[in-house]
């Protein structure tokens, strides 16, 4: 969890994903920045890994500076986002292409970063209470999904039962269900 600044606006929740091939900006983030969304570039190629099974295809993709550092020492580079409409907890993910477009060296147990700088190494640090923080975050984000996600599912299974006189057996079918999903 690092903090950049991206365009002109400083963002405070941005991911460091040394896994992923992508970096990803959401449009939430985009709109919240004053970032007009004609900028983005069209694709037409989907992406796989962010959501587990599925498919995702991107809105597009936008060119926008980055900066780590200070100003007695910092480094800006433009890097490629592809720009998601799914709803995230971050305000964006810099995969490998940016570790490779900055020489960033991360370091996961103290939490910092290295990126050669003009006059010396810039260090980009963040703390655990802040990480955590945007953890728990996270994870309360994922519970509520998969809690909405389950109840369309029990949903859609009530549905095709009460609607099939075959599945009917006089009972109150929807309780039995709704029983048989916890």
């Amino acid at each position: 969890m690092v903090d950049s600044i991206i365009g002109m606006k400083r963002l405070t929740k941005i991911l460091m994903d040394g896994g992923s091939g992508l970096n990803i900006m959401y449009a939430k983030t985009l709109d919240e920045m004053g970032i007009d969304q004609t900028r983005i570039r069209p694709i037409g190629a989907p992406f796989h890994g962010i959501m587990p099974r599925k498919q995702a295809m991107p809105l597009g993709q936008i060119d926008l500076p980055v900066t780590f550092g200070d100003p007695s020492n910092y480094r800006i580079e433009t890097l490629t986002f592809k720009v998601v409409e799914f709803p995230g907890t971050y305000h964006a993910i810099l995969g490998c292409p940016c570790y490779a477009r900055f020489m960033a060296i991360p370091n996961y147990t103290y939490l910092k970063l290295k990126i050669p700088g003009p006059s010396r190494v810039i260090t980009v640090n963040t703390s655990f209470q802040h990480t955590y923080e945007c953890e728990v975050e996270c994870c309360d984000h994922t519970a509520a999904i998969i809690a909405s996600g389950e109840l369309a599912a029990i949903k859609k299974e009530v549905t095709e039962e009460a609607l099939d006189p075959k599945k009917s057996t006089g009972s109150f079918r929807p309780v039995e269900a709704l029983k048989r999903s916890s």
